[in-house]
């Protein structure tokens, strides 16, 4: 599309144009005129979609020039890296223009930016644990404030940061709100609540126009990690189905706890590749476990074992999602014509590494629904928001417990992958 569609000032079509900027990204066609009109927006798209040069031009189109003390737009981020990044986007596309801005982060002395912020300001990019503290110190002043906005919002609930981020929301009042995160779920769903009223919530995906080639994927989404040992054991007791599989998990202490998890009613059915301790069940080679008969399922930690011979294996359960998702590519594109079905489970928290390995393959990874009579761990509450949503035509899964898509329910085909699917479904009802 266009950049003339996204009806921006000639400034700032000129400044995308220098910068090298030279279409509309889905996502700005789709919020632009939104967020310059004042609504409530909560923005999901993949890594690369321009989620931050979105807001970056909203914001920039709607400031007006003030000499006010207190700023008029705050920018949660996670971390100092982010907070550089977005101050240089903005420093790029207000060419010419005296904007002024400043990065709030670290855990130093705060009198300096005490200081500078009473010099007058603009636009305050920062950590919500650092606007916090310097809002405490009645250095932030949030009277003025009419744009509040959270970027990389999953990155900041799983760090824990979601207490400043509602403190500091609930404190500057009635303003306008902008999320915007790569997934949406229950977690992230709880903090907006607190601060956000029927917002629209805009979706886009960019997948990539090259698939890649893999083995039969499925995901189950689940809460919290009590809920995935259940998950497991309960898929498991189908010996006939699960009779040889591999279970990676992100650490060999995570490997020590599930195998003291599992349940077997066979000895020597359970083992860890090179267990923690030299008491437990475990094996020294991956061609050990594919030799020993009565060895059925063997849990493997992420770290320290890359290349494993899987061959002859043909389920692979990824207990976790691995931190890098090259760790998942190398085990799921097919490189021969052996048949498998590579199963993950994630949490809320995991769902944006999903979504990263999903941008990387290309295709989206097929949602199971989760068996009804599952155990489920209540540790962890769910919530909903009040959501004005956008249609679309392919809505796609997002949080945890979402309806099954119609595309889902396939029984046909005979591959090991279906016959695993339509197994597991025929247990499930």
């Amino acid at each position: 599309m266009s950049l003339d569609k996204l009806k921006l000032s000639k400034s700032l079509v000129a400044a995308m144009t220098d910068a090298g900027y030279i279409s509309a990204k889905e996502i700005q066609a789709r919020t632009m005129s939104r967020i310059i009109g004042g609504q409530d927006i909560i923005a999901i798209g993949p890594e690369g979609c321009g989620k931050t040069t979105t807001y970056v031009l909203g914001v920039l189109m709607k400031l007006k020039y003030s000499s006010d003390e207190a700023p008029k737009v705050l920018i949660l981020v996670p971390d100092g890296e982010r907070v550089e990044a977005v101050i240089a986007e903005f420093m790029l596309l207000s060419k010419n223009r005296n904007l002024r801005i400043k990065g709030l982060y670290g855990t130093g002395g705060m009198d300096e930016d005490i200081n500078d912020l009473l010099d007058g300001i603009d636009i305050v990019v920062a950590t919500p644990t650092r606007a916090r503290a310097v809002y405490l110190k009645l250095g932030l002043n949030l009277n003025k404030l009419q744009t509040l906005i959270v970027d990389d919002a999953e990155v900041i609930v799983k760090q824990g940061m979601q207490l400043p981020v509602a403190e500091l929301a609930r404190s500057a009042g009635k303003v306008q709100h902008l999320i915007f995160t790569t997934v949406m779920h229950d977690k992230l769903n709880l903090l907006i609540d607190q601060f956000m009223e029927f917002p629209v919530t805009i979706e886009v995906e960019d997948l990539g126009e090259t698939q890649a080639e893999t083995h039969d994927l499925l995901l189950y989404q689940v809460p919290n990690f009590k809920t995935k040992i259940n998950l497991l054991n309960y898929l498991l007791r189908d010996d006939e189905v699960f009779d040889k599989v591999v279970v990676f998990v992100n650490s060999r202490l995570t490997a020590q706890k599930l195998s003291k998890n599992l349940h077997s009613a066979k000895p020597g059915a359970i083992a860890v590749l090179n267990p923690l301790f030299f008491d437990e069940e475990g094996f020294d080679h991956i061609d050990d476990f594919k030799y020993t008969p009565e060895a059925r399922v063997l849990i493997i930690a992420n770290e320290g074992f890359s290349g494993l011979d899987l061959s002859g294996i043909n389920f692979m359960f990824h207990f976790e999602v691995p931190e890098e998702k090259e760790t998942f590519l190398s085990r799921v594109v097919k490189d021969d014509s052996e048949e498998v079905v590579a199963i993950t489970f994630a949490t809320d928290l995991e769902l944006a590494e999903v979504r990263k390995i999903e941008q990387s393959m290309g295709k989206k990874i097929e949602v199971m629904d989760l068996p009804e009579d599952l155990v489920i761990d209540k540790s962890v509450k769910t919530a909903s928001v009040k959501v004005k949503k956008e249609v679309v035509e392919n809505p796609k899964g997002g949080g945890a417990f979402h309806d099954k898509k119609e595309s889902n329910a396939k029984t046909h085909n005979y591959g090991i992958g279906q016959k695993a699917k339509m197994n597991m479904k025929k247990k499930h009802s």
